[in-house]
């Protein structure tokens, strides 16, 4: 069985003469078990999209399952199996980090002792500090503790809503291993970013931009669906370079990238053509063939 099943969803914001289309016909099935990644910049729909599908928030149109379960029909029976951690740390601050877990462990008639060995692992990191007030933690401890409150149940399908985002880097490589841990229990995972580094750590990807899917594949199907030469080029005037890019002819695409700028070649063109043009600016520059990352990969089928 599918864990999660979406056809068509089709959300608007607004009346009919300003409304605003946040999601466009999004479509894409989750095995059981799967960790599963909707990457897509801010505005892309990932938050609506997560909303429909907790049974928070009703689709203009299509349909979509939740654990076999229909989000509209069944709405009261889903909310019952699975966990959602919203990109805002939505719990109570002014409780301890004990009574917030002991509070949503009470709403679904469990406790913390019950299924404690299925948060012991996320758990066990901040319970030295369960006497303090959720407020008064940490962005890494309050993340540990909002994925807790949402695993306290036992869900079957788990869904994280830039659940990295505004904690630091070490946080966020902890952060990704408990959710490794937590896909060997058979918990299906749906997890939102905008990093597109942490595309890579997902079992299958669905690229998001304006409320429609770009592509969903693995992350290295969607890598090598790429197909173009691409050239990381540098110069100490990297504005101008930039300039001076966009005006080849030989060139797809150019776009910063870090200390580089990404130069995508046109079919049928060489790297020997690229540095011709390059040298006839009379700048100074530095140029290698790379290889497409998650990122390239987005920035082409945008311009798509």
């Amino acid at each position: 069985m599918k864990s999660v099943v979406v056809n068509n969803i089709i959300k608007r914001y607004g009346n009919n003469k300003t409304a605003v289309t946040a999601l466009q016909g999004v479509s894409f099935e989750v095995d059981e078990g799967e960790l599963f990644g909707i990457i897509g910049p801010d505005g892309a729909g990932k938050t609506s999209l997560f909303r429909i599908l907790t049974t928070l928030l009703l689709a203009n149109e299509g349909t979509a399952t939740v654990d076999g379960l229909d989000i509209v029909k069944e709405y009261k029976s889903i909310r019952q199996r699975v966990g959602y951690m919203p990109g805002r740390f939505s719990l109570y601050q002014d409780l301890t980090v004990k009574e917030n877990l002991d509070f949503f462990a009470t709403i679904f008639n469990t406790s913390i002792d019950e299924n404690y060995e299925l948060v012991k692992d996320i758990y066990s990191q901040i319970e030295p500090f369960k006497d303090r007030k959720a407020g008064k933690l940490s962005g890494g401890m309050k993340q540990k503790l909002a994925l807790s409150c949402a695993l306290i149940h036992r869900p079957s399908v788990l869904f994280l809503d830039e659940p990295t985002t505004g904690v630091d880097a070490v946080s966020r490589k902890e952060f990704w291993e408990m959710l490794r841990k937590l896909k060997t229990q058979g918990i299906s995972i749906l997890v939102s970013t905008p990093y597109m580094d942490e595309a890579g750590l997902c079992d299958r990807v669905a690229l998001i931009q304006s409320g429609k899917i770009l592509s969903i594949d693995t992350p290295g199907g969607v890598v090598k669906a790429f197909g173009k030469k691409l050239f990381a080029v540098k110069s100490s005037d990297m504005l101008h370079l930039l300039t001076d890019l966009k005006k080849s002819e030989i060139l797809d695409d150019a776009y910063p990238f870090g200390e580089y700028h990404h130069a995508v070649m046109k079919q049928g063109n060489s790297k020997d053509e690229l540095n011709e043009y390059l040298v006839k600016t009379g700048r100074h520059f530095e140029l290698k063939e790379v290889q497409p990352d998650i990122e390239d990969c987005f920035m082409e089928l945008m311009k798509n």
